[in-house]
Formats: C-alpha cells, structure tokens, sequence
C-alpha cells in the first residue's frame, strides 16, 4: 500500500500540480475538509478559496482556486477548478484593488460578491505561503 496521497491540482488550461503528498486542505460548500492517506471516498463541490497541499517532500504547495470540484477515492486526490493560481503567481497587490472595487459595487453588480470571495481568496493564499 503506497505510503501517501497522489495528488493532481487541475485547472482548465493546465496541471498546475500533481506528486505525492501526505495532506490535503480544501474548503468545500459543506466546510473545510483535511484529506489524508485512507480517506473515505468523496465528491464534493469546492469553493472559492485556499487549497493546500502538503507534499512528501519540499515545502507546503499553497493555491487559490475558483471553485471547483474535488475527488477522493482510493488514495488519490483530484481537484479540478476552471481557474488555479499558486501563491507564487498571485499579485496581492492587484488581488487588494480588486477587492476594494468589488466592495463598491455590492448592491449594483451581480458579480460583486464572487469577485469579492475570489480576491479575499487570492490574499488569503499569499499570507499563507508566507
């Protein structure tokens, strides 16, 4: 029996990270949910928010996703998501604006209040990976 997780981070255009690790976290619409080796098996519906992967060797792997769905079966984890950044990609700067602007437009754009869960997402992640 394999030691750990095989993991893959999946976004539309790309793999965005796939190895071995030995912990997952992600939020769910049902809550937060923290994988680990020998896992029941699950299909849930991601939100927009932090995903956490601790890999078997080298650093804890930190991303932001939107939304999504992730997939445990067998100890292999799959999350797969229209649009995936590494905390490494995120400009927390732009991530800051994009926030403030969604915050004005509560009550006027539809959008507004994923826009603002996605940019507190992309934040979150940064001051995660750091």
């Amino acid at each position: 029996m394999a030691e750990n997780l095989q993991v893959e981070l999946v976004a539309a255009d790309r793999v965005v990270w796939s190895g071995e690790a030995t912990m997952v976290i992600a939020r769910t619409v049902d809550g937060d949910v923290g994988v680990l080796r020998g896992h029941a098996p699950m299909l849930s519906v991601l939100t927009d928010a932090v995903v956490e992967i601790n890999p078997a060797e080298g650093p804890v792997v930190v991303a932001q996703a939107d939304g999504g769905f992730i997939s445990v079966a067998n100890d292999r984890v799959s999350i797969l998501s229209a649009h995936v950044l590494l905390a490494e990609e995120i400009n927390v700067d732009e991530a800051r604006v994009e926030l403030e602007k969604a915050q004005g437009m509560l009550g006027v754009d539809d959008e507004a209040e994923q826009r603002i869960r996605r940019a507190e997402a992309r934040i979150r992640a940064v001051e995660k990976a750091h």
